[in-house]
C-alpha cells in the first residue's frame, strides 16, 4: 500500500513561498509573489522581488508561530481549475467516484459541476463530504437531469412530466431538495419553457445537452431567451444557425438508435449550419451575446471522432484506465458513445471540418466579449477523468485561445458561469484558496500539466518527462498531486490483477 502523506492543512497560516502567479482573469503572470492564506481564505498576495534578483528576506510576509511554509520558488501557481461538465462515474463504466476525484484532483481540478449522475441524493451526500473536507474531493456543483427520480428524491411519484405544471412542481421540488441547477436534454416547447422559467425564478442555474430528439423545435437561442445559462457541447447550436432548412440532413436510413448513426451523421451536422460570419450568423451569435450566454463546448469528448487512433492509443491508458472503463470504450451497440461499429476515414474526415467551424464560432464568441468555460464530460468515447480536462484546455488553443485565455475559461470563467466568481476563480485577497501549483510553465506547453507530463530533451541529450500538477491546494489543504495518481495507478493494478487483465486492442488476436 501507498502510505506516504496525501494532504496536509488546512492551517492557521499558511505561506506560499516564490511563485510566477497566473492569477486567471487573463493578467500576465508576474514573480516572484509570497501568497498568505489563513484557513482557507487568501489574505495577502505580496510582490517579494524582481527576476534575478535576490530577495530580501526583511519584506517577505513573516510566519507566525504554528504556520506552515511551502517553498514553491520558481514554479508556477494559477487558481484551481473548474470542470463544466463532470460526471462521477458511472456504473457502466465501473469507474467509482474515489478513482475519478483522485484523478480529477491530481490535475488540479478543485471545482466539478456534475450534470446529472447516478442520482442527486448520491452526490448531494458527495457534496457535503467535500464541503466538510472528508474525502478527498473537488467541491462539487449538483445539476440534476431533468426528470430524474431517485429513491429519496420522488417528486412527481414517477408520473411523466407531460405538462407545463408538472414540470414547475418538478422544479420547486429539485430547488427544495438542494441541488444547484438542472441539466436538460430537450422536452416540447412548452414544458422547456415553463421548466426554464421557473429555474429562474427560482435563481438556480441550468444547462442543457439538445439532443436531437427534441432540437427540431427547441434549439439553443429558444433555450436562451427562455433563460437556459449554459448550453453543453455544440447540440442546438447549429440547428439555430439553419438558415436553409428547418432539420439536419438525416439519411432515409438513419436510426437515433444506433451509435454511428448518430455521431456519424452528427459529424456533418456543421456543415449544415449558416457560414461564419455570414449575417444570420452573426445574428445568433449576438443575440447570445446579448444574453450572457455561456458556452460549454467539451471539445475532448468527441476528438476521436477525428482521429480514432489516437484516442484510443493516449499513454496514460495503460497505467490509469480500470480494465471496466477500457472494456466501456470498445465498439457496443449499446454502451453510449462506443460507436466504432464501422468508424472510418469519411467519418474522421468530416469530424474535422465539423471541428473547424465549432472551433470558428467558439472563438469568434469569446473575441467578442462572450463567456466560454472549459469542460471534460469524461468516462466516455476514451476520454479519461482529469486527463480528458486537460487536452480540453489544449484543444481550446486548437481554436485560437490565446493560453491565457484558455486559463481563464478553466478558472474564472466558470466560476462565473455558477455563480461563484466572487469565491473561486481568481487569485484574489478574500477568495477560497484553490490552487494548481507545477513546475513549469503552462503558458509556454500545456501539456506539462497532464499527469504523464510532458516529453523533453536536456542539454545533456537525455530525454526526460517533466511537469504534472505538484501540489493541488482546495480550501487551504495541500494535496500531493502526483502521489494521488500513484494511488489511482494502485487502483488500476489491483484491479487488472483481481481479474488478470491484459490492455487490448479489439480484433487483435496474439
Amino acid at each position: 500500500m501507498i502510505a506516504q502523506e496525501v494532504s496536509q492543512g488546512p492551517f492557521d497560516q499558511l505561506i506560499i513561498r516564490g511563485v510566477m502567479l497566473i492569477n486567471g482573469d487573463g493578467a500576465p503572470p508576474r514573480g516572484p509573489i509570497d501568497i498568505v492564506v489563513e484557513g482557507n481564505v487568501i489574505k495577502k498576495i505580496q510582490v517579494v522581488g524582481y527576476p534575478g534578483v535576490p530577495i530580501n528576506q526583511q519584506r517577505r510576509p513573516q510566519l507566525k508561530p504554528g504556520g506552515k511554509e511551502l517553498d514553491a520558488s520558481g514554479m508556477y501557481l494559477l487558481p484551481g481549475f473548474v470542470d463544466m461538465h463532470g460526471h462521477i462515474g458511472g456504473v457502466g463504466q465501473g469507474a467509482d467516484w474515489d478513482y475519478v476525484f483522485k484523478l480529477w484532483m491530481a490535475h488540479g481540478i478543485t471545482t466539478v459541476r456534475e450534470p446529472s449522475g447516478r442520482g442527486i441524493d448520491w452526490t448531494l451526500d458527495l457534496k457535503r463530504k467535500s464541503e466538510k473536507n472528508e474525502i478527498i474531493a473537488p467541491r462539487v456543483f449538483a445539476y440534476t437531469g431533468f426528470g430524474q427520480t431517485t429513491a429519496g428524491f420522488n417528486p412527481l411519484n414517477d408520473a411523466p412530466i407531460s405538462t407545463p405544471e408538472l414540470a414547475r412542481e418538478w422544479v420547486r421540488a429539485n430547488a427544495a431538495n438542494g441541488a444547484d441547477g438542472i441539466k436538460f436534454f430537450g422536452a416540447e416547447p412548452e414544458i422547456m419553457a415553463a421548466a426554464l422559467d421557473e429555474n429562474k425564478k427560482l435563481g438556480l442555474r441550468s444547462a442543457c445537452h439538445h439532443a436531437q430528439l427534441s432540437v427540431a423545435r427547441w434549439n439553443v437561442l429558444h433555450s436562451a431567451r427562455a433563460g437556459l445559462t449554459s448550453m453543453e457541447h455544440w447540440y442546438g447550436l447549429p440547428e439555430a444557425l439553419f438558415d436553409d432548412r428547418t432539420v439536419q440532413d438525416y439519411p432515409l436510413d438513419y436510426n437515433y438508435q444506433n451509435e454511428q448513426h448518430r455521431f456519424g451523421e452528427a459529424g456533418r451536422l456543421w456543415k449544415q449550419a449558416a457560414e461564419p460570419y455570414s449575417d444570420h450568423w452573426n445574428a445568433v451569435m449576438n443575440e447570445l451575446l446579448e444574453l450572457d450566454f455561456t458556452l460549454d463546448p467539451t471539445l475532448n469528448i468527441y476528438e476521436a471522432s477525428r482521429d480514432l487512433q489516437r484516442a484510443r492509443r493516449a499513454e496514460w491508458h495503460e497505467d490509469y484506465t480500470l480494465p471496466s472503463l477500457w472494456r466501456f470504450y470498445q465498439p457496443s451497440k449499446i454502451s453510449h458513445g462506443s460507436y466504432w461499429h464501422f468508424w472510418g476515414t469519411e467519418e474522421e474526415v468530416a469530424w474535422r471540418e465539423n471541428y473547424r467551424l465549432w472551433m470558428t464560432f467558439i472563438n469568434e464568441y469569446k473575441n467578442r466579449g462572450g463567456r466560454v468555460t472549459a469542460g471534460s464530460d469524461s468516462g466516455f468515447i476514451f476520454q479519461l477523468y482529469g486527463f480528458a480536462y486537460i487536452r480540453e484546455l489544449e484543444l481550446l488553443r486548437e481554436a485560437g485561445f490565446h493560453p491565457l485565455e484558455v486559463i481563464r475559461s478553466a478558472t474564472l470563467n466558470g466560476a462565473e458561469a455558477l455563480g461563484w466568481d466572487d469565491k473561486i476563480g481568481s487569485v484574489q485577497i478574500g477568495k477560497l484558496a484553490d490552487f494548481v501549483i507545477v513546475e513549469e510553465n503552462p503558458l509556454q506547453n500545456l501539456k506539462v500539466l497532464y499527469g504523464t507530463g510532458a516529453i523533453k530533451l536536456t542539454e545533456d541529450n537525455e530525454v526526460v518527462r517533466v511537469g504534472g500538477v505538484k501540489y493541488t491546494i482546495k480550501d487551504g489543504i495541500i494535496y500531493d498531486a502526483k502521489l494521488l495518481l500513484a494511488q489511482v495507478k494502485q487502483m488500476v493494478d489491483e484491479a487488472k490483477a483481481a481479474e488478470g487483465f491484459e490492455l487490448k486492442q479489439p480484433g487483435i488476436k496474439d
